[in-house]
């Protein structure tokens, strides 16, 4: 008999949380909610990434706090079983990656069962299972930073990835939470298309695929959700912005590298159109990253096509995810700091779109968007999919 359970995964980049935040908590927590009681799913994953923020060894305590708050709150009552994933352990400099996972099973879901990659099998899922801390001694999670020699030009940092594997009624699958390398300077990912930082975060992507379809264990169907720091392409993207402006670009004395480019509009007295430096970018026009979602921007957001042969994705509806005002007054904003783009992102194996189940008569029963659109919730919106994953009972 073909059964289906609903599901809601759900991604967000919570460092600006922790280190500038504290008062928006709350808010952030109330908009969660607001989605889990509009969908009223029975399997929640929460990924999280950059927990404690850039200032982890002051914060984490407070990070703490947070994932207790979420599992403790009267609206997740009726989720009777739990399993929290943290790596908290930033002393550990080799293996720290920052991401925490959280998973929420509701009280009338019955056939579940998480994945033990120590003895190799299922064991039903039951209680409160919470691990924080280094990690190492658990077996129903995998976790590994990326190896050092992955950007040998580049600060090495926390980024990687963590895997959990399930069994809903019958049907198996993979859970991972990714955090891929991010765009350290706006110049350096104009001088090419594609810049070396998308080539960077290619190389890391190929890595955890393969990792996640090794034959370590038998291959299941996954979803990988998480800060992707995917960008626009954003040599051609400012090629396109800039047609008909003046380009001048501006190096420093003592060097010829370049220190800020300058485009001016040819008339209209040489208004600056846009303007870009290492942590900097203003666009006169910012609207076009809200308007109409964005869309007419998605034929720069390219990095995800280069794995179609694996992965799909549900149609990009909403705006850019990333880099939003801190200002509690500015929801909608974009801070002047980096190009706007799709950095999180919920991407699936061919194999497991074919679970999700598209609803009869053309009804949306898979959802793809933000969460607190309207809110201020820190520098990323974060992002869900919502779906019925058809499982069969035997």
């Amino acid at each position: 008999m073909e059964t289906y359970t609903d599901v809601l995964l759900v991604t967000a980049n919570v460092g600006s949380l922790f280190d500038n935040l504290g008062e928006i908590q709350n808010e952030w927590l109330q908009e969660l909610y607001k989605t889990i009681h509009c969908y009223k799913p029975q399997f929640i994953a929460l990924h999280f990434q950059e927990v404690g923020g850039k200032d982890y060894m002051v914060n984490m305590g407070h990070a703490e706090n947070f994932f207790w708050s979420i599992e403790s709150s009267e609206e997740m009552k009726d989720y009777d079983r739990v399993c929290i994933y943290v790596d908290n352990q930033f002393q550990a400099e080799d293996s720290f990656t920052a991401l925490g996972s959280m998973y929420f099973i509701h009280k009338t879901l019955k056939n579940i069962y998480q994945y033990d990659f120590n003895v190799k099998d299922f064991k039903a899922v039951s209680g409160q299972n919470k691990n924080v801390g280094s990690l190492d001694g658990v077996t129903t999670v995998e976790k590994e930073k990326f190896p050092k020699n992955f950007w040998p030009d580049f600060k090495w940092s926390r980024k990687g990835f963590m895997r959990t594997r399930w069994i809903i009624h019958n049907q198996g699958l993979d859970l991972v939470n990714v955090h891929l390398f991010h765009d350290a300077s706006n110049l350096i990912a104009c001088n090419s298309s594609p810049s070396i930082y998308s080539a960077n975060r290619k190389n890391a992507l190929r890595y955890v695929i393969n990792r996640i379809s090794d034959s370590c264990y038998t291959p299941l169907p996954f979803f990988l959700f998480g800060d992707f720091n995917f960008r626009l392409d954003t040599l051609s993207l400012v090629q396109h912005l800039s047609t008909s402006a003046d380009v001048q670009t501006v190096k420093k004395d003592c060097s010829n590298e370049v220190e800020k480019i300058i485009c001016e509009e040819k008339d209209n007295d040489h208004q600056v159109l846009l303007h870009i430096e290492e942590k900097l970018f203003t666009y006169l026009h910012q609207a076009v990253f809200r308007e109409d979602n964005g869309r007419a921007l998605l034929k720069y957001d390219k990095e995800a096509a280069a794995f179609q042969d694996v992965i799909r994705e549900e149609d990009i509806t909403f705006p850019p995810s990333y880099p939003y005002s801190e200002e509690y007054t500015k929801p909608t904003q974009y801070m002047n700091t980096r190009c706007p783009a799709w950095c999180d992102r919920i991407l699936m194996s061919h194999t497991a779109q074919e679970f999700t189940h598209k609803g009869d008569d053309g009804e949306k029963s898979v959802v793809y968007n933000t969460v607190g659109p309207n809110v201020c919730m820190g520098d990323h919106k974060p992002v869900f999919l919502f779906f019925s994953l058809k499982t069969n009972d035997h």
